[in-house]
């Protein structure tokens, strides 16, 4: 339980990260949503379109594949919309490389900007939450596990301990019949086991032998 809430929430702290990222600059200054789906495949033009034509469009349903994920518990989901969001960073990555020779990092806005770094973490992170999360199946299966009553830390009801039972407690309902005692598993009567003397008693002949002793016909 506690694992797929830390999932859910790096999941979701991933996605938004990588929704967030075509609004900040990738290279040069130039934002993410300003470059088209199809320049990935293409090649990097300096033309712009539409908002829901750039590459907002597979990040947001990366996003929304990650909600899909987490309401279904799914880390199949989760992890396949992180590999989304890193297979389309690294392919943007090629392109542009391929149009500017190389890819640099400058602390003036020049080479690669923070909202590459956003879609990068993005993806990892959400790679991270579902590597965490338990998934549906773990939970089902611990849903339909039986319970074994010789696990560990179950004590039977007639179980003494290691050191056997109290001398002077009750004796075990368990062994009460068996041996000679009454219907509520006391000890058996000493009349039972003849007559004690000092040492203790003196024929220690359980009840039935005693009993088909005194059935047996005499004589022959």
């Amino acid at each position: 339980m506690i694992r797929n809430v830390i999932g859910s929430i790096l999941a979701l702290i991933g996605a938004a990260a990588a929704v967030w990222s075509p609004f900040r600059g990738w290279y040069d200054g130039r934002l993410g949503r300003d470059y088209r789906v199809q320049d990935l495949f293409n090649g990097i033009t300096p033309n712009s379109g539409a908002l829901i034509t750039s590459v907002l469009l597979p990040l947001a349903f990366a996003a929304l594949l990650t909600l899909i994920g987490l309401v279904l518990r799914s880390r199949l989901l989760v992890a396949l919309s992180g590999v989304i969001v890193l297979g389309f960073t690294a392919l943007w990555m090629v392109r542009q490389g391929q149009e500017t020779g190389s890819l640099t990092i400058g602390g003036d806005g020049n080479g690669l900007g923070a909202g590459m770094a956003f879609a990068v973490g993005g993806g990892l992170l959400l790679l991270l939450a579902a590597a965490v999360m338990t998934g549906r199946r773990e939970l089902r299966r611990r849903r339909e596990e039986p319970y074994d009553e010789e696990s560990p830390g179950h004590v039977p009801a007639d179980d003494w301990g290691p050191y056997g039972p109290e001398p002077n407690g009750p004796p075990s309902r368990q062994y009460g019949d068996r041996y000679g005692g009454d219907q509520y598993g006391g000890r058996p009567h000493q009349d039972d086991y003849g007559p004690r003397d000092d040492h203790g008693p003196r024929d220690a002949a359980p009840p039935w032998y005693t009993r088909f002793r005194r059935r047996r016909p005499r004589g022959g």
